[in-house]
């Protein structure tokens, strides 16, 4: 058993060398010997390629502003391990995590002896959620972020109030598939029976592969620009404006704080769904919740300016979806402005693409290496790059202050790339950036 937080940390991390396991059964092997807890709540699932952790955030604020008590499953993390698993924003503690991981432990070693085999690092974490958030009593809804895919993934055995698949990417094809197609069939795995179903898919062939899914599972489902809609969106300093057209509904001036035409479409999932799940007699919300839960929703790592002066921006985007909706933003919002991008990626990710949009847009264009399993080395990332101002640097924690210090005016320092990565960044950046802010 487990004394301490951190070998409880050591030990979960430690099934990282199980890899990706897709299949159920060894989270349905544990829910039987936990009696069930993922039965004994009230969930909404989410998935999709890019902002799951986005709509998982809007949703969550708009149900605390409504009064509720909220869980939410997400991953990986930005800042520490314990979020998570969170209440109402706020992760869990360590000794919270420490007891947890001593209730699945036992499970863990005994799965380890049968054919299935033992749980890899996800579903131990997911199994320690279900069991904390079942016995907790106060917890009134819980979201849940699918980790990968969803038809496999380890969090699908819920059977939610509502599913959400925020939009398709060519991303993990080397487990999904290497089609729109393939990996939509995989996200729409998540589609349970009579459940609705709302999504923010565009494309044609994603799209008919979902619809075709809840045709199948007699799910009602809600697409952005068929059965919901955005108009009038416009750019704020800090965030978006935007309207918003639904069945239920029609909401004019919608503020969020986090910034990206995308996020209108995040948010525009989550009213949608908190409004349909009103309309059932499932929650009850009103207009000034779901205007009040949008303003005060916040992600970090999304688009996030670290400091004004000198402009630092950090932001997640770690697939080619990812990148594409960072591009336009920069471009919207920094015309003229030189833009140098630090970059750190997974070497599993299609990254000839991600960096040649990059290039296109940056003025400078620094590959950085950084400590995980299946980091790509700074020296692979900058023979893909084209650019003629490209550098490999191995130690990124000595370069990105000295390129801090050498900001000027009209340049900006966006800092971006492996969820990973900006969970080692985003905390070591902010520290150096309140330094240098006291010493001025």
């Amino acid at each position: 058993m487990f004394s301490t937080y951190q070998e409880a940390l050591d030990w979960i991390h430690g099934r990282l060398r199980l890899g990706i396991k897709p299949g159920l059964k060894r989270m349905e092997w544990m829910m039987d010997k936990l009696g069930h807890p993922e039965a004994k709540m009230k969930t909404i699932h989410i998935g999709g390629t890019n902002g799951k952790g986005s709509t998982v955030t809007f949703l969550r604020c708009i149900l605390q502003a409504g009064g509720y008590t909220v869980g939410t499953f997400t991953s990986p993390y930005i800042e520490q391990f314990n979020e998570r698993i969170s209440v109402n924003g706020k992760p869990i503690s360590d000794q919270e995590i420490m007891d947890l991981a001593n209730i699945i432990r036992p499970l863990a070693d005994e799965l380890e002896e049968t054919e299935l085999g033992g749980p890899t690092e996800f579903e131990v974490i997911t199994a320690m959620s279900f069991y904390y958030f079942a016995n907790n009593s106060s917890i009134d809804l819980v979201l849940y972020e699918v980790g990968l895919g969803g038809r496999f993934d380890s969090t699908n055995i819920i059977n939610p109030l509502a599913s959400i698949i925020t939009n398709i990417g060519l991303d993990h094809t080397n487990i999904l598939g290497n089609t729109y197609e393939e990996i939509a069939f995989e996200k729409a795995g998540i589609i349970k029976e009579h459940t609705p179903i709302f999504t923010a898919v565009k494309h044609p062939g994603a799209l008919k592969v979902i619809q075709k899914q809840a045709d199948t599972m007699q799910a009602p489902i809600f697409k952005l620009n068929h059965n919901f809609s955005i108009s009038n969106h416009e750019s704020l300093a800090h965030g978006e404006q935007f309207t918003l057209q639904t069945q239920f509904n029609h909401l004019e001036q919608l503020e969020i704080s986090m910034m990206g035409q995308h996020q209108t479409e995040n948010a525009a999932l989550a009213v949608t769904t908190a409004q349909y799940l009103t309309q059932q007699g499932e929650l009850l919300l009103n207009q000034q919740a779901i205007r009040n839960g949008l303003k005060q929703a916040y992600w970090p790592g999304r688009f996030e300016i670290l400091s004004e002066d000198p402009l630092v921006i950090i932001d997640g985007a770690h697939n080619d979806e990812g990148i594409t909706a960072l591009v336009e933003e920069l471009t919207n919002r920094y015309e003229g402005k030189s833009i140098h991008i630090v970059f750190a990626a997974l070497k599993d990710k299609k990254l000839d693409a991600m960096i040649a949009k990059l290039d296109k847009m940056a003025s400078q264009i620094s590959f950085v290496s950084f400590d995980f399993p299946r980091a790509a080395k700074a020296e692979e990332l900058v023979k893909l790059s084209q650019s003629p101002n490209k550098l490999a640097v191995d130690d990124w924690q000595t370069y990105i202050p000295e390129e801090i210090q050498s900001l000027e005016s009209n340049e900006i320092l966006v800092i971006t790339g492996s969820l990973y990565f900006i969970s080692e960044a985003k905390p070591f950046v902010r520290k150096y950036l309140k330094n240098m802010t006291i010493s001025l």
